[in-house]
């Protein structure tokens, strides 16, 4: 419909790119854009750390899965949700920081999130592609002593920043009918429209890798939900001071 909406359904992952580096010019307007988001009371609950060193960059891609992306992208930032900073400006007032809010916690989980997405907007909106990065949360205590990460803060996902080596296709996305409801939830059409989109998804799949990966979208929910999924961010997360109550 414009240019922005095309922008935004024409979002890639891009795993695969060029040499050239991200100046800083670049890196400071993507996260100003990405403070432009939307923020609950206006907490600002998001540290971003842009990690430069070489070998903190390798560690991070093992970390993370052996993801090599993570140290050949232009740039890899780690995306914090952050209540110590809160805390500090308690303290500065000489108030009591309530730790362990659940609330708390989701606020700075969406205000991550959705700084994020504005920056990924950004970035894209400048030439630039992106790949989130959710296997920072494989070893989160150990990125967190990577990173030097203090209590009341954790590392929700990385992000590779870099100029594109590839040009993937869209990767098409579940039927509208699905996704949006009218007054009230209703499922009762879901199973055809999943249906539907599982031969779409296959497609792209077999498309994609040349017919090595025949598989679709209900299956992939059933290995990746019928499954425990990092069952350690519980105990990680109350030790860092989140989720207590």
């Amino acid at each position: 419909m414009n240019e922005v909406t095309n922008l935004l359904k024409s979002h890639r992952s891009i795993r695969k790119f060029t040499s050239e580096p991200v100046s800083d010019e670049l890196i400071n307007e993507i996260i100003l854009c990405g403070q432009a988001a939307a923020t609950s009371s206006n907490i600002q609950a998001t540290t971003v750390i842009r990690v430069r060193d070489s070998g903190k960059r390798e560690k991070l891609a093992e970390l993370a899965g052996g993801q090599g992306y993570v140290h050949r992208a232009g740039a890899f930032l780690v995306f914090c949700a952050d209540l110590h900073r809160s805390q500090i400006a308690c303290e500065m007032q000489s108030g009591s920081f309530s730790e362990g809010m659940t609330e708390h916690f989701m606020i700075a989980t969406v205000d991550v999130a959705l700084m994020a997405q504005n920056c990924v907007v950004a970035a894209e909106s400048l030439g630039l592609g992106i790949c989130y990065i959710g296997g920072i949360r494989n070893n989160p205590q150990a990125v967190s002593e990577l990173l030097d990460l203090p209590d009341q803060v954790y590392p929700l996902f990385g992000l590779c920043l870099g100029y594109p080596d590839q040009d993937p296709d869209v990767k098409p996305r579940l039927p509208l009918s699905v996704v949006l409801k009218e007054d009230s939830y209703q499922d009762a059409g879901d199973v055809a429209g999943i249906k539907i989109y599982d031969e779409q998804i296959r497609s792209y799949y077999k498309s994609r890798t040349g017919g090595k990966k025949d598989s679709c979208w209900s299956e992939e929910m059933k290995a990746l939900v019928g499954k425990e999924s990092r069952p350690h961010m519980r105990e990680f997360l109350r030790k860092r001071g989140f989720l207590m109550k």
